[in-house]
């Protein structure tokens, strides 16, 4: 078994591409704007999120048709440098839930949502488990 990749379901598909690509700024695997799918990557790394019409799985699976409530999905990123990766969304209009902040001795988080609602972490590692060296104080 090989996990290809998680899918964020949504209804306002056109709203959350952009966001993933213009505010965050993911890089999609092919333009598709209108949907009903695409794969978007950070410039760095292996992961990427998907994102997929709920109307359109909806069809194949009833029980998708009503909105969930609540968060469904926590998306986490990885930066190196989370103040100026937090000031560069602000710019890009991003609006956050909670700004960087410590979470424990070893990352700093902050927390925004995505059109759809689902929450979004972005961390920036602070020691590396089993270090006792910080990188950048909270």
């Amino acid at each position: 078994m090989e996990l290809t990749q998680i899918r964020l379901l949504v209804s306002d598909f056109p709203a959350v591409y952009r966001f993933y690509r213009d505010v965050l700024g993911l890089k999609p695997q092919f333009e598709a704007e209108s949907g009903p799918y695409a794969k978007l990557s950070p410039a760095g790394g292996q992961a990427a999120i998907a994102l997929q019409d709920r109307a359109q799985m909806a069809a194949v699976l009833g029980q998708l048709g009503s909105e969930p409530e609540g968060y469904r999905s926590l998306v986490v990123l990885r930066v190196d440098d989370l103040a100026a990766v937090h000031a560069e969304l602000l710019s890009r209009g991003a609006e956050f839930t909670r700004d960087p902040g410590p979470m424990g001795d070893r990352i700093r988080v902050a927390y925004l949502e995505d059109p759809a609602g689902n929450l979004i972490e972005l961390q920036e590692w602070l020691a590396l488990r089993g270090s006792d060296v910080r990188a950048r104080q909270p």
